[in-house]
Formats: structure tokens, C-alpha cells, sequence
């Protein structure tokens, strides 16, 4: 009955700097009476669980949490900063900042560009290495160190002795106490349990000295990888900043300043050239260029006016503008990008899942060589106890698989995020790699590969008639029309200057076309076999719209009584960057499908334009057999509009939506580009890519250094400090290399 009513409950967890500390906070709390479902976010720091009601109290799982080491705070207050960053989901309330959420003076306008909040985050500034408590404890056990060699230089070697033996005992207690609360909890290997053994067996043995150093560098690789890890979150940080803080709204005619995260729908606010956009929004007066890069990558501004839809975070280039906002904060754009991204965290990839299957084999496996290590040579061969116990507990300092847990997540939260800046949206590590087998692509045609909007591609006047005219009379029957075709024509007439005579009468001809009173007398636009029918088309001409058809365009006849005036051939045009995208996923060695319900006419042109394989005449449980059948011949990614094209894009590898921000585009396909490029398909295969291979540059390298050292410390040749060298080191290096993810560029052909 508990598990039916327990309510979902989420934190914010500051000081995890890898996945052997998600692990941690993940088995502490787990094991707490009442407690189900337990997740935990390294780079979102966040931690969520179902709690039953009457069992674990909310206090209890923070005082757990704390005595790991860790700062925590419940979702929407600051929780200790551990490390330099987080995300909150609300700023917190308090007495002194209530007037300040509801309005905000003028005097702090130039602070929405530094600090950007979307009412689903907030984002606090870095705070510096060494005003963390890490960074301290470096900082102490360091001056502790020199301190202990000056006194040993300036007085004896006895005096020196007990001058690193404080050194020591006052920099592991900190770590000791860790270990301590993580044994309670029943995780006996950890890297604190290791370091806390390590160093106390060194004093035993009389290398006082070696202890002491230990203990810094392990302070050291601490704080490097809290680094490491801040810098891994720079990405969503990035995302967070793009809104601004406060918007000018008006009421009753005036503006004021209030914060952007309590705008509500309907409300409308005043957007000034330079200025950020602060909410999703339609516009309701104005034109103007409107930068969208920071939202969907797109580098050209794109020009909005009235009824036009606009992105919170977009930038205005030109004029003012009065937008109403259509979306609460908490659920704009960038909001929603950012929780697909650390959800995204949450959905592992099958190598890290057995990356962490294994590394709960290896640790223990370390320990126990470890033990044999010191017990077999001098019990069997007489060694030295000393010696063997020292090479044993540099082996326990190897045994930490940190470097090789942290080796997939890092290298998935940097591509996450890497994408994110550019459009590119995938759905987790599981994503990833399915992505980087692709092997076939398929594509719906409309509004994919094509810009989804009929354009007048040709204009064939009779004789006598000027294109103008011809335009004219075509515009004039189709005015107040919303068909697709009708739009085309309007366009074409408007761009051109065309005037149009005036209208009256028009009417809607089944099948056929349409008819109105245009000037004086009747014309029509209609299909060219109606117009065959009644004289609406010269013989000539028949030809020449067979052929124009056959090259895939629908084409009409614009004719008055007894007098025709000439063809107009319209197509869905293919988007400007869809024959290069079909090269580069050529090149990739990917072969690509178009899949269309249009006829087999119009299919051929397109495929033939685009040099792509199609299948048409499709309705969706048709594109639905033909991904069914790709699938039998290799990995499959759907691009579709993530709507008509659902069950495809369901039943492939990966379905990935075209859309810039749609809800479809975000949230129904396993991925999502938001330029609405169809280049982004190849770069979305170059970005999963790349990321496993960077995983399995990562692997060898956590693997390998620790099989190294694990040799020389056998063998006596690498001692303590070089072990916990080995492990820090390994971690660091394994985070820098998945860095480098986040300046990598798939947009880009190798």
C-alpha cells in the first residue's frame, strides 16, 4: 500500500565529482526504509527517489547524504556548495528576496546577460578551488606537509618522524570519517576505505614520510576532479544562462521590469533590439531579424513578424517587439532542452552498464590480490613483512575503478551537451551507441527532405498573355484560400509585385479546382483535365503539362471563358542542404531510403534530384513494414516530423524529429534536430561517433594505467605516491579526454 502512495521526492546534491560517488549516495539511500526507485544525476546534481509515507523522513536521507560527505538541499533551495556549480529548480524563497522575484527595478538590467535563469534552473556563479572544502583541505594538508619536512631539515630525524605522522593523521581524518559513514552504510570499498588503510599501514611500517605525501596528492586528485567534473557541466550551465533574468512587461499600457520566471501565458512583454527574448511567445506587433543560435545553432537570423512564433533565449537584431507569452517558464524551450539533457544522464548506455557490472568485480578482486600480495611472500618465502606490506597497500590504492566507471558518463555528458549547443538532441548513452552502428537512414519526404510548402517553380504563359497576367487572374481566384497551392500562387504573386484584381464569388469545385468572378468576368484555376474538358487549355499545351508532371510537379490551368491564359507548375522543392546531407551519409558509409506517401511520379523526381533510393504510395503501417524490413538488414535511423511518422520512428534503432522546439520534436523521438537541417542527420552519426570512440580511448587508458601500475607495484618498482598517481591521475586524464567532446564540431566533415 506504501509503494502505491509514495510520493516522488528530489534533492540537489553538490560535491559528486564521478560515478564511484553517484554509486555511493545511490547505495546509502537506497538502503533506508521506505525508499524505492533511486536516482542520482552527477552532472545535474540532482537526486530523486520514491519515498513511502510513514517510513524514512526527508531529514533522515539529507543526514545520510551529508555524512557522505556531500552538501544537499530539497529541489528549489542551495544546497552547500561542495562544488562550483548547480541547478536549481526554482531560486529559493525567502523573507528577503519575495519583493525582488515580483519586481525588479531598472538599476538591474545589466545583470540579465551575466546570470540567466529560465524558472526551471537557476545558476550560481563558480566559486574558486580553494574556497571549497576540498580545496582547503589541500591547502591544509599541504602546509602540514612542508611544515613536517622544515621541522625534520631545522631539528631532528626523530622530531620529523612525529612532524609527518601528525601531518598525516590530520589530513586523513576528513577521509578516514568518510570511509567510516560509508562502512556503516555497507559499502566497504571505497576510495576513502582504501586511502584511510593505505595511509595508517604506511605509518605502521615506518614510512611516515610517503604517508604524508599521499594524503595531499590524494587531496590534490580531489580537487582536480571536482575541476574536471565542473568543467563536464559548462554545457547545460551554457543552456541555463541563454534566458535572460528579468523581461519588460506591460500592463495597462506601461512597462516594468519583473523576473522572466514569473511571466505567465497570455501576458505580453516589450522586447527591445539587443535584448533576449525571456519566454516562448507569438508575436503580436513588430518585425525583426531574430538570432536563434543559442536555442536551435541556426547562424543566420531568421526574420519574424506578427503571428510569428519566437524562443526564449533567441536575440532580437532589429526592431522592438511585443511578444504574448505561450508558455509558462519552467516549460519554454530552453527549459525543456535542458531536462531532455539530464534526463538523458539517466539513460545508461550498454557499455556503461557493464563497465559497472565489472567494476563491482574488479575492486574486490584488487583488494584480495592485495591481501595475497602481503600475506603469500613472507609466509611462504621468508620475505620481508615490511616490504610486502607496502607493495600490497600501493595495490589497494590502485584498486579504485573511478577512471574507468567515470569513462562512459563523462564522455555521454560532454556529448550531450556538445549536441545540445548545435540542435542535436539524443536521448541518453543508449542513444548514442545505437546511433554510432547506423548503417541505413531512412527519410519521410514532407517537411523533411523537402521544405513541406509547395513553391511555383514554373509559369507558362499562352501566347499573348504576360506572366504578370497570368499571375494576376491565378491570385486574384485564389484569394482567401488556405490550400496549400493556393498559398504558393499568393506568394509568387506577392514577391513579384503583382496587383491583384478584385474578387468576388469564389467557389470551391470538387476534384477540380476553383472559380471566381475576377474583374468582370469569370476565371478559373483548375486541374488540367477539367480545364481539357471545357477549352481551358490549348493542345499545345497538354504536352508540356504532361511533362511537367512527370518531373513531378502539380500542375494547374488558369483560363477565363473560352480563353485560356497558361500553366502553373508547383513542387515541394527539396530543402537546399538535402542532396549534400544524402553525400555525407554516403560517405559515412550509411545508404539512405525516402519513404512518401506521394505517388511514384513524384517520389522518382525527388529521389532523383536528391540520388537517393525511394518507396512511395505510403500510408504509415506501410513505412512502419519497410523500417521492419531495414532492420533485418542493418541498424536503422528514422528522421520523420515525429507525428504521422510515429510508429516508424518508434520501431527503428533510432527516430529522430525534425522541428525547432516542437513538443513532438522533444519528446516522442529518441532524438531531435532543431535547425530543421537535413546535414544535422550525418553530423547526429559523426557525434555518436566520435563519443565512442572517445569511451573506448577512455577504457584503454583507465585500464591500462592501472595495469601498468598494478606490475611495477608488484615488482616493487612504482611505491605509494605513484599508486595514488595512477588513480587520481587516471580519473583526471579519462575527464579531460571526454572534454574534449564539447569543442568537437559534427557539423563538420573530417
Amino acid at each position: 500500500m506504501a509503494a502505491e502512495t509514495a510520493e516522488r521526492r528530489e534533492w540537489t546534491v553538490t560535491g559528486m565529482d564521478c560515478a564511484a560517488c553517484t554509486t555511493k549516495v545511490t547505495r546509502a539511500v537506497e538502503r533506508l526504509p521506505g525508499v524505492s526507485d533511486v536516482r542520482v544525476a552527477m552532472m545535474a546534481e540532482r537526486l530523486s527517489l520514491n519515498l513511502a509515507p510513514g517510513t524514512t523522513e526527508p531529514e533522515i536521507i539529507e543526514g545520510t547524504i551529508r555524512k557522505l560527505g556531500f552538501g544537499i538541499a530539497p529541489k528549489g533551495q542551495q544546497a552547500p556548495r561542495k562544488k562550483a556549480f548547480v541547478l536549481l529548480d526554482t531560486m529559493p524563497a525567502s523573507p528577503h528576496n519575495t519583493v525582488e522575484r515580483a519586481e525588479v527595478s531598472e538599476a538591474a538590467a545589466p545583470m540579465q546577460h551575466e546570470q540567466g535563469h529560465t524558472g526551471a534552473l537557476t545558476v550560481e556563479r563558480d566559486r574558486s578551488w580553494h574556497q571549497t572544502g576540498k580545496g582547503r583541505l589541500v591547502i591544509l594538508t599541504g602546509t602540514l606537509l612542508v611544515v613536517a619536512w622544515l621541522v625534520e631539515l631545522l631539528t631532528s630525524a626523530e622530531t620529523g618522524y612525529w612532524a609527518f605522522v601528525a601531518a598525516c593523521l590530520i589530513g586523513v581524518a576528513p577521509v578516514a570519517k568518510r570511509a567510516f559513514e560509508a562502512l556503516r552504510m555497507g559499502q566497504p570499498f571505497t576510495i576513502e576505505g582504501l586511502m584511510t588503510i593505505a595511509a595508517t599501514g604506511a605509518l605502521i611500517i615506518g614510512a611516515e614520510e610517503e604517508a604524508a605525501l599521499v594524503v595531499v596528492l590524494f587531496a590534490v586528485g580531489e580537487v582536480l576532479e571536482g575541476v574536471a567534473a565542473g568543467k563536464a557541466r559548462q554545457g547545460i550551465r551554457a543552456l541555463a544562462n541563454l534566458v535572460p533574468k528579468t523581461a519588460l512587461l506591460e500592463v495597462g499600457g506601461q512597462t516594468r521590469r519583473v523576473m522572466a520566471d514569473r511571466l505567465q501565458i497570455g501576458q505580453v512583454v516589450l522586447v527591445r533590439p539587443g535584448d533576449r527574448i525571456p519566454a516562448d511567445g507569438d508575436i503580436i506587433e513588430g518585425t525583426s531579424g531574430v538570432d536563434e543560435s543559442p536555442v536551435t545553432g541556426e547562424s543566420m537570423p531568421a526574420t519574424r513578424s506578427v503571428g510569428g512564433g519566437v524562443f526564449a533565449g533567441s536575440i532580437n537584431t532589429e526592431a522592438a517587439l511585443r511578444v504574448r507569452v505561450t508558455r509558462e517558464p519552467s516549460d519554454n524551450t530552453i527549459a525543456r532542452i535542458i531536462r531532455l539533457v539530464e534526463e538523458a544522464e539517466e539513460a545508461r548506455a550498454p557499455t556503461e552498464r557493464f563497465i559497472d557490472r565489472f567494476s563491482r568485480i574488479y575492486m574486490p578482486a584488487v583488494i584480495a590480490l592485495s591481501a595475497l600480495v602481503i600475506v603469500v611472500p613472507p609466509l611462504a618465502f621468508g620475505q620481508d613483512w615490511n616490504t610486502w606490506i607496502y607493495r600490497g597497500l600501493a595495490l589497494l590504492l590502485i584498486g579504485c575503478p573511478c577512471a574507468l566507471v567515470i569513462s562512459v558518463p563523462a564522455s555521454i555528458a560532454s556529448a550531450l551537451s556538445s549536441g545540445a549547443k548545435r540542435g542535436l538532441l539524443m536521448k541518453g548513452g543508449a542513444v548514442i551507441e545505437a546511433a554510432a552502428k547506423i548503417t541505413h537512414v531512412a527519410f519521410d519526404k514532407t517537411g523533411t527532405l523537402t521544405r513541406g510548402k509547395p513553391v511555383v517553380t514554373d509559369l507558362i504563359p499562352a501566347s499573348g498573355v504576360s506572366e504578370a497576367a497570368l499571375l494576376g487572374v491565378a491570385a486574384g481566384v485564389e484569394t482567401g484560400s488556405s490550400h496549400s497551392l493556393a498559398q504558393a500562387i499568393l506568394s509568387r504573386a506577392k514577391a513579384a509585385g503583382v496587383a491583384i484584381p478584385a474578387t468576388r464569388d469564389a467557389r470551391v469545385l470538387a476534384g477540380q479546382g476553383v472559380e471566381a468572378v475576377v474583374g468582370e468576368t469569370k476565371a478559373w484555376v483548375s486541374s488540367p483535365s477539367h480545364a481539357v474538358n471545357i477549352g481551358g487549355i490549348n493542345e499545345a499545351a497538354i504536352p508540356r503539362a504532361t511533362a511537367l508532371e512527370e518531373e513531378g510537379k502539380t500542375v494547374v490551368a488558369v483560363f477565363r471563358s473560352g480563353q485560356p491564359l497558361g500553366l502553373i507548375a508547383m513542387r515541394d522543392e527539396p530543402r537546399d542542404d538535402a542532396a549534400w546531407a544524402v553525400r555525407q551519409l554516403n560517405a559515412l558509409g550509411v545508404t539512405a531510403t525516402m519513404l512518401t506517401g506521394d505517388n511514384p511520379r513524384t517520389a522518382t523526381a525527388i529521389a532523383g534530384q536528391l540520388g537517393l533510393d525511394f518507396r512511395a504510395g505510403m500510408m504509415p503501417e506501410d513505412k512502419l513494414a519497410a523500417i521492419r524490413y531495414l532492420n533485418c538488414l542493418g541498424s536503422v535511423m528514422m528522421i520523420g516530423d515525429g507525428i504521422n511518422d510515429a510508429p516508424a520512428l518508434k520501431e527503428a534503432q533510432v527516430g529522430v524529429a525534425m522541428g525547432s522546439g516542437t513538443d513532438v520534436a522533444l519528446e516522442t523521438a529518441d532524438g531531435a534536430i532543431l535547425r530543421d537541417r537535413v546535414t544535422d542527420a550525418p553530423a547526429l552519426i559523426r557525434l555518436a561517433r566520435a563519443t565512442m570512440g572517445n569511451i573506448r580511448q577512455n577504457v584503454t587508458l583507465a585500464l591500462g594505467l592501472k595495469a601498468v601500475f598494478l606490475v611495477t607495484s608488484i615488482l616493487g618498482i612504482t611505491g605509494l605516491w605513484i599508486a595514488i598517481l595512477a588513480d587520481t591521475g587516471a580519473t583526471v586524464l579519462v575527464t579531460l579526454n571526454a572534454l574534449r567532446l564539447l569543442g568537437f564540431d559534427p557539423t563538420k566533415e573530417a
